[in-house]
């Protein structure tokens, strides 16, 4: 049985990410009818009703949908839409996303803020991931920054060593194809040292979740 470590303090950059076996976050050609990408959606089974799900993944559930003060995500897992800001778009989510605090979406093409039911606004940050964590950390007021995503914007978190926790919800999944967050487009990795030391670890049938922690010797 795994022994659970102490809990997260409250003022960390947090980040909790679903990933196939072969490393892809997200699979292939995501669109509106495909935001995950071509069988995306299997890496995320344990915590979409899938009944084999154990306590193991409501654990890790638990993990995901803490409260954090602020977020930063990327313009494509945001929406499909790209290029200019062409058509409405609100997010995912419907009038009450899940995340009921600031999301810092970054974008090369600005928008006005969008600002939803339960304390949600969407705020579009055109000048960078550095300019969109600064924001985040700023009105998260210390209660903590979350990297929710996609995988570029997580990539660009791991650069630049913001991360505390990392956890990883591995699928027994082989994709193929999609988006990865250890290396860039031309497989170049995005860190030469993973820097992470697992804390905790949970098993079901259908995924394997670790918890990891900045190793405080590196």
């Amino acid at each position: 049985m795994p022994t659970a470590s102490p809990a997260t303090p409250n003022g960390d950059t947090t980040c909790h990410m679903s990933i196939s076996l072969d490393g892809y976050v997200a699979g292939p050609h995501q669109s509106r009818d495909a935001g995950l990408g071509v069988g995306g959606q299997k890496l995320h089974t344990w915590h979409m009703g899938d009944p084999r799900a154990t306590d193991a993944d409501r654990t890790a559930a638990d993990w995901l949908m803490r409260p954090r003060g602020a977020y930063v995500m990327g313009r494509n897992m945001f929406g499909p839409i790209r290029g200019e800001w062409n058509e409405p778009w609100d997010g995912w989510w419907g009038d009450e996303p899940p995340y009921h605090a600031p999301v810092f979406v970054l974008t090369h093409y600005a928008h006005d803020p969008i600002e939803l039911q339960g304390g949600t606004t969407f705020h579009f940050v055109t000048d960078g991931f550095d300019s969109a964590y600064a924001q985040a950390v700023a009105a998260a007021d210390g209660n903590g920054v979350d990297i929710a995503g996609g995988a570029s914007t997580v990539r660009q978190a791991l650069a630049a060593g913001v991360i505390d926790e990392l956890t990883l919800d591995v699928a027994p999944v082989l994709l193929g194809a999609g988006e990865r967050i250890f290396t860039d487009d031309a497989g170049n990795p995005v860190v030469d040292d993973f820097g992470f030391e697992p804390v905790e670890v949970l098993a079901s049938p259908l995924s394997t979740h670790i918890r990891y922690r900045r190793a405080l010797s590196r």
